[in-house]
């Protein structure tokens, strides 16, 4: 965790409702006020506050028959410029679909938020009827290979602002030398936060937002091995990674790492 929320400079009434904003995954037909409790922590009379001022502003709609509510117009447009504005998903796209469809496995960007990644864009192989993750989704920095990629690759100053365990010293440092040796990162057996998930990581250095995301490739156990990330996953989506590195101009996530 960082310690931001003990900064005499930190708003914390909009942290809460920047939380709230967050609580919503693309999958969600509404939530309610015990729905949006449950996710982000926050009390209920803190709930029923915050969801009043973001729906007031527009940033949250409310459907009074059912109570339930929904990013509103002003979220949606907020989404849609951050969106555009980080045009290297547009050359990506396409390369990171064709590496889904050809491995069988579910590809997707995500971003830290704090000591979590966030899932903000997958995509799923062709014919496959499960979404399995989704953008919005939630992963621990700590035991996934997403997570390994990106504190890798994080400047020194941004890795000491997460007040980082031994554990998590280590997790970076084993990912610094994957990187280095073979250029992407599968997270150490031991460490994974779910045994029914393998994935494999490559970071990319976005200057849009300041700091590496991660590319990943994830699937069952059975249906990606160890051996397949090693040997096939691993190697397509750090050629995918380098060619997007090429067209944007930019070097190695690693190489601004310091």
């Amino acid at each position: 965790m960082t310690d931001q929320s003990e900064s005499r400079k930190f708003a914390n009434t909009l942290a809460r409702g920047l939380s709230v904003l967050r609580a919503f995954r693309a999958s969600d037909d509404g939530l309610s006020h015990s729905d949006i409790a449950q996710r982000t922590g926050l009390a209920g009379a803190t709930v029923t506050r915050l969801t009043f001022t973001l729906t007031e502003l527009g940033f949250l709609s409310h459907d009074r028959k059912t109570g339930y509510f929904r990013l509103g117009p002003a979220a949606i447009a907020v989404g849609s410029v951050a969106s555009a504005s980080a045009n290297f998903l547009d050359l990506v796209s396409g390369p990171m679909q064709d590496l889904a469809d050809k491995t069988g496995t579910l590809a997707l960007m995500a971003v830290r938020d704090g000591d979590r990644m966030m899932l903000t864009k997958t995509w799923r192989p062709f014919g496959t009827a499960s979404i399995w993750l989704e953008p919005g989704h939630r992963i621990p920095v700590y035991g996934s290979s997403s997570g390994q990629a990106v504190v890798a690759s994080l400047s020194d100053a941004r890795f000491s602002a997460l007040n980082p365990d031994a554990d998590l010293r280590a997790f970076r440092q084993n990912g610094y030398e994957q990187l280095v040796g073979r250029g992407f990162t599968i997270a150490p057996q031991p460490t994974r936060y779910a045994a029914t998930v393998n994935a494999v990581s490559v970071p990319y250095f976005a200057g849009e937002f300041g700091e590496p995301v991660a590319f990943t490739c994830g699937a069952l156990p059975e249906m990606l091995s160890d051996a397949r990330m090693l040997n096939e996953v691993g190697p397509a989506l750090r050629d995918v990674v380098r060619d997007l590195e090429l067209k944007t101009g930019r070097s190695s996530a690693l190489a601004r790492r310091g």
